[in-house]
């Protein structure tokens, strides 16, 4: 975690905490942590350990690369949701978007060829 932009990754659990809703009490608790440790990775610049820092990116459903590599930002975090979407498919769901892409697309290369 050397690398990682501490102050960076406070800021990211927050706002992904709050987005989902949690106090950080009940956060806390559903992470087995006290909630005086879970504002102190928030805003106090503490690093959790590898296995507490893994466990918190899962119940968020923060991508990795946002703790990892903050100053590379998606372009848009739509992507990153219709990514984490596209994984609850099956493959019939997923024929079903390929084909609407699909068409979506060349629908796009045809209005720009006219």
């Amino acid at each position: 975690m050397e690398h990682t932009n501490v102050h960076c990754l406070g800021n990211i659990l927050k706002a992904a905490r709050k987005s989902k809703g949690f106090t950080r009490e009940i956060f806390a608790e559903m992470m087995g942590i006290t909630p005086r440790y879970l504002s102190s990775l928030e805003n106090e610049n503490k690093k959790p350990s590898y296995d507490l820092l893994y466990r918190l990116i899962r119940k968020l459903g923060i991508s990795a690369d946002m703790v990892f590599y903050p100053e590379s930002e998606s372009t848009s975090g739509e992507i990153e949701q219709l990514t984490r979407m596209l994984s609850l498919c099956d493959q019939q769901d997923l024929n079903i978007v390929n084909a609407t892409l699909t068409a979506i697309l060349d629908n796009k290369a045809q209005a720009k060829a006219v």
